[in-house]
């Protein structure tokens, strides 16, 4: 499934680019496929990779003072129903226990190392190399999910955005992201029953001939015949030529005279769209422009003022009046939750490895080094997943799917604003993160709206991103119902995100 949906966004990207003329240029396809290239390598994998040595240092101290090992236990009885294929004592368990909690307390970036050394314990247990198992796509499908109970990143962009009791989400991001859990598990369990999903005997890379009696694992392998090319079926030609002539039709307009695009745009009423579009990007950028510049001057101009009255000025560590409120109070609260969790866990973690006369320093580093190699192995598929949804995004065909499901949403009350949030949330995270500002910026749409929005980020992930990245680092070609289920999972958070955004706040 992931083949197919990976060639077609880059086949409808350069098909659709080609009609708007956006193969070259600085907002050409060509152009972003290559910058976000550059970004999964020197943006994504290679700080996550100092982050990796991090947690997986310090994931090996908490294995030596016995800290995975209690919470495994405590945790048991649920995690096992949950993964009946993992044995209760195996490192999988509570490396995976270690993720949820970090994706609970809203920590953000900070699971996914948990999250990729859990990956690499449940491959330990994978018969069958080169696919996922039942365990790792629950596992995955849980993470998109992304269960959590401190939404701390998208509370701060509300507060930044001016939007009054913005920690007023936190209950109903709860409730979001408890139904797109609960989605999750139930449809990788369900999936993984039937046939189109099984694992077939014989599939993958089994090791079990290292098992048997009588065989040498470290003797070469005999080399197998070079597989026969695959024959174009007759469908297979029809779809070929089906998509030559279509790309043809988007040579001809980028040759000819851009008269004739401009009537074929006209024709087809894209135009209109394409303008419309426009203008409400350059919209709400101004709307945030000047919510900047506004407050900047109220900066200033509290600076200017505070020497004039002959009082002390207050140190910038004082508490505002409007902290003391039941908001500020659940702020302050919130705030510190979240901020506290990860010294927390290194204090208690180093204090009982040092009092197991654990050698901290030795055992840290020892875990550290296996980060880089995580981080090496997943920058293929990476650049892979990112450079297609860059292409099929700065083609101009994410706006094109949004016009055409606008009047299917308006039957179904869904909020044509929210639109872009629910086709952007599962395909990338700083687009997603740029349209929620975009949102939050915007004077012209209800209060609500924004709330929703807010809940809409912080109850679901970006699904395509999490399968490249998880499945990468272990190098799962064959990922089975995954996608299926991450996905069903964003469908179902997005539109509980509707219905309790509406219900609290409309």
């Amino acid at each position: 499934m992931l083949n197919y949906i990976w060639a077609s966004l880059i086949l409808i990207g350069l098909l659709v680019a080609g009609l708007l003329g956006r193969f070259t240029g600085d907002q050409g396809v060509i152009t972003a496929a290559l910058e976000m290239s550059k970004t999964a390598v020197m943006d994504i994998a290679l700080p996550l990779a100092g982050m990796m040595m991090f947690w997986l240092g310090l994931m090996r101290l908490m294995e030596k003072a016995g800290l995975l090992h209690f919470a495994a236990r405590a945790l048991s009885p649920v995690m096992r129903r949950l993964f009946p294929d993992v044995p209760r004592d195996h490192p999988a368990m509570s490396a995976m226990i270690m993720n949820l909690a970090a994706n609970m307390l809203g920590l953000g970036n900070n699971a996914t190392p948990l999250g990729l050394k859990a990956m690499t314990h449940l491959q330990e247990l994978n018969p069958h190399k080169d696919t996922a198992s039942n365990a790792m796509v629950t596992f995955l499908a849980m993470n998109t999910a992304a269960f959590t109970l401190i939404p701390m990143t998208v509370i701060n962009y509300l507060s930044a955005a001016g939007v009054k009791g913005a920690y007023q989400i936190i209950v109903p991001t709860i409730l979001a992201t408890a139904c797109t859990t609960l989605t999750a598990i139930f449809v990788a369990k369900a999936l993984q029953k039937l046939p189109m999903f099984r694992i077939r005997p014989g599939e993958g890379d089994s090791p079990l001939a290292s098992r048997i009696p009588g065989t040498d694992p470290a003797a070469p392998a005999a080399e197998e015949p070079p597989a026969e090319t695959p024959r174009i079926t007759a469908r297979g030609r029809i779809f070929l030529a089906a998509i030559l002539i279509l790309f043809t039709g988007g040579v001809v307009l980028e040759l000819a005279a851009p008269s004739l695009r401009q009537s074929v745009l006209d024709a087809t009423g894209l135009t209109q769209v394409i303008r419309s579009a426009e203008q409400r990007a350059a919209s709400a950028k101004a709307d945030a422009a000047a919510r900047a510049a506004e407050k900047i001057k109220a900066a200033e101009a509290a600076k200017a003022t505070a020497p004039a009255t002959g009082q002390n000025t207050a140190p910038a560590s004082a508490t505002p009046a409007e902290d003391l409120s039941t908001s500020g109070l659940i702020r302050r609260l919130m705030d510190g939750a979240s901020g506290v969790a990860i010294p927390l866990l290194v204090i208690i973690t180093l204090g009982i490895a040092l009092a197991r006369r654990v050698k901290v320093y030795e055992e840290f580093v020892e875990g550290a080094k296996e980060g880089f190699g995580v981080a090496t192995r997943i920058m293929p598929f990476l650049v892979a997943m990112l450079a297609a949804l860059a292409i099929f995004r700065s083609s101009g065909a994410l706006l094109l799917l949004e016009h055409v499901l606008t009047p299917v949403l308006n039957r179904v009350s869904f909020p044509v604003e929210l639109l872009p949030m629910a086709l952007m949330r599962p395909l990338s995270g700083s687009g997603s993160l740029g349209i929620l500002n975009e949102l939050l910026a915007r004077n012209d749409i209800l209060e609500y709206l924004k709330y929703t929005a807010a809940i809409m980020f912080g109850s679901t992930e970006t699904t395509f991103y999490v399968l490249a990245v998880y499945f990468g680092s272990v190098s799962i070609r064959k990922t089975r119902h995954a996608l299926a289920a991450g996905l069903t999972a964003d469908l179902v958070g997005l539109s509980m995100s509707v219905v309790i955004g509406r219900l609290m706040f409309a």
